[in-house]
């Protein structure tokens, strides 16, 4: 399950990111997962919020997944398109020359800090 190594490199960049910032607490963290990252949402949400309970500043983060379509560019024609439903073969000039221009990205988009009784830490 490499969902649980994605977890942890993610807990360790915020905890560094937060302790830089001198943010007590992080409220959330948003993911934006490639549709064909090979990343299954369901058991990387499981595994984080089994190990958020363990950091010292992320114990109430939540965790918020967008996701970034796959779209596929094709050489032959030069044109776009989803590649979920069409995979490898253009289905405007039928080429195979083509290759996969986003969604299979893991990054994180934004850390949220949670607000103290004084406003933002």
């Amino acid at each position: 399950m490499h969902e649980l190594g994605i977890v942890f490199h993610v807990i360790d960049m915020v905890e560094k990111a937060a302790a830089e910032n001198n943010a007590e607490a992080v409220a959330s963290v948003t993911l934006e997962l490639g549709e064909v990252s090979g990343v299954i949402p369901h058991e990387l949400t499981g595994c984080w919020n089994w190990a958020v309970k363990k950091t010292e500043r992320m114990r109430e983060a939540a965790l918020v997944i967008e996701t970034i379509p796959a779209v596929t560019f094709c050489e032959g024609c030069g044109q776009t398109y989803p590649t979920v439903p069409q995979g490898k073969i253009c289905p405007h000039c039928g080429s195979e020359h083509t290759w996969l221009r986003q969604g299979n990205e893991i990054q994180v988009k934004e850390i949220a800090i949670k607000e103290g009784p004084y406003g933002s830490v």
